[in-house]
């Protein structure tokens, strides 16, 4: 390993320890000491030690420290560069003399329940007769990027964009967002305008969680300004939130595909059709660098597909 000095000066600083690298480049794609450490499986104060030791071969400092995470220099970055390609190759060949098989290890796939079940498995059913097996993990969006990120998920959609390095993230749709209710409120309620959420003001509101995150980005879009009262109905999945609302518990707001079955047969309505309705835009995630696996790239490849049509 050479390194040039800011005079221009080459300087042979002998091999590097393979070792020392892989912690490196886990601890520059995490963003941090601790979630390298997570990704390697070992030690918080192992991995700092590493990390000092190849500063000290390199005579930089590769990391600024800060109170959350660190931060590359830019000898950092150009050594990422150098060694990903060659390191990721490497892994990719240990992983296959590991597990013998792509088929003997299940693809560890986490996501919302709801977009899981309503769109992603029905995509990934025809997989299973390929050989492809699954292992579904449902939960909130930062849980499991934290999981991917430690190694424990091989993909996940996420309701929010993944940030670090340590994540690649592709788009997979928008979803609109509708505001419903069942025929008999939308009867009870009459015409809401954009302008004037005042008909909605006595209507129950079933909610995904107390602090209203749907609901309340919906009225903050639609009608600049915030929902005026706590939820009548809390349910932490929004397919029982649809169907609190399709019996009659009261209004909410939810991503049309995952209630365009009852929208279509009339057993809830659309209260308001505005022209610019809120959107929201799933990513599909997975760790960078990771080792190719085969039956990996096929959900990725069939979600992506399928994500088109949704």
């Amino acid at each position: 390993m050479t390194h040039r000095d800011s005079d221009g000066t080459i300087h042979d600083r002998g091999p590097l320890d393979l070792t020392l690298l892989r912690t490196f480049l886990a601890v520059h794609r995490a963003g941090s000491l601790t979630g390298g450490a997570q990704l390697l499986g070992l030690s918080q104060p192992t991995v700092t030690a590493q990390i000092r030791s190849l500063e000290q071969q390199l005579e930089r400092q590769l990391f600024e420290r800060l109170p959350r995470g660190v931060a590359p220099t830019p000898v950092a970055d150009e050594l990422a560069a150098q060694v990903a390609g060659p390191l990721d190759a490497l892994a990719a060949v240990a992983e296959r003399g590991q597990s013998g098989s792509d088929s003997s290890e299940p693809v560890h796939l986490g996501g919302p329940a709801e977009l899981l079940c309503v769109r992603a498995l029905p995509a990934l059913a025809p997989l299973v007769d390929r050989g492809v097996r699954l292992r579904v993990t449902t939960g909130l969006a930062d849980d499991l990027l934290d999981g991917l990120r430690a190694g424990r998920f091989d993909l996940v959609l996420s309701a929010v964009r993944p940030r670090g390095r340590s994540v690649v993230a592709e788009p997979l749709m928008d979803e609109e967002f509708v505001l419903v209710a069942a025929p008999s409120w939308a009867a009870r309620i009459g015409p809401v305008g954009c302008d004037d959420p005042g008909p909605l003001r006595d209507a129950p509101l079933v909610a995904y969680a107390e602090d209203l995150p749907i609901i309340r980005r919906y009225w903050r879009h639609v009608f600049r300004t915030r929902p005026p009262m706590s939820p009548a109905v809390v349910v932490p999945d929004l397919r029982g939130v649809l169907a609190a609302v399709a019996a009659g518990a009261g209004i909410s707001v939810l991503p049309r595909y995952l209630c365009l079955r009852e929208l279509r047969a009339g057993e809830v309505v659309p209260l308001l059709d505005p022209g610019d309705p809120p959107i929201n835009t799933p990513f599909l995630a997975r760790r960078a660098g990771a080792p190719e696996r085969p039956h990996v790239s096929l959900v990725r490849e069939v979600l992506l597909a399928s994500a088109r049509e949704w």
